[in-house]
């Protein structure tokens, strides 16, 4: 792992602290659900500001900036995906 997706991991994480206790949270199912709607728009957004550069409407600056944010977006659900996996196999290990 190089030390561009250290550095932006943690700027992710302090960006959007996951271990703060929110009262006003409804619930782990909703939370979960705002960050696959998150996930969704980030993609989104960068697939048309893509789109856009293409046709010669978004400057590159912008195309960067959009393809920065996915890259971070994917690489933090492939690490929770990661995350998952390792705790459903360490699930089946257990002995019954």
């Amino acid at each position: 792992m190089d030390i561009r997706s250290i550095t932006a991991a943690q700027n992710y994480t302090g960006a959007r602290p996951a271990t703060k206790v929110d009262p006003d949270h409804p619930g782990m199912a909703q939370g979960i659900r705002s960050s696959f709607q998150d996930f969704e728009t980030t993609l989104k957004h960068s697939e048309q500001v893509a789109q856009s550069s293409m046709v010669g409407q978004a400057d590159p600056h912008a195309l960067v900036q959009a393809l920065a944010q996915t890259e971070l977006a994917v690489e933090t659900a492939v690490i929770v995906r990661n995350k998952v996996v390792e705790a459903y196999q360490e699930i089946l290990r257990m002995p019954v």
